[in-house]
């Protein structure tokens, strides 16, 4: 069990914060890197036309996708018909609780 006087030593006194500098400014955060490498492009061979074409990073993750639905993977098209249609919504009955629509995105 944890003595109470060491962790009392090491708590943030009110209104004082853990990281008083924090990020330093220019530091991209993760979804600005993200969108900067998802937007590369490269030279690749079309898997259904078999041609070599210029496609983004997020264009071969989706043909990727579309390639194993081809070949039969039937989570790879049920992702992409969610992506296309849209997930269906669910109702969930709670005991005690009236109905509660949850919708996945």
């Amino acid at each position: 069990m944890p003595n109470k006087e060491n962790i009392k030593k090491h708590e943030y006194k009110k209104g004082q914060s853990g990281n008083p500098n924090g990020r330093p400014k220019g530091t991209e955060n993760s979804k600005t890197r993200l969108m900067r490498l998802f937007s590369l492009v490269q030279s690749k061979t079309n898997p259904v036309t078999g041609a070599k074409e210029e496609f983004s990073v997020l264009e071969q993750m989706d043909m990727a996708l579309v390639a194993k639905a081809l070949k039969g993977d039937v989570r790879a098209y049920n992702e992409l018909m969610d992506r296309f249609e849209g997930k269906p919504e669910q109702t969930v009955k709670n005991e005690g609780v009236s109905s509660i629509k949850i919708v996945r995105k």
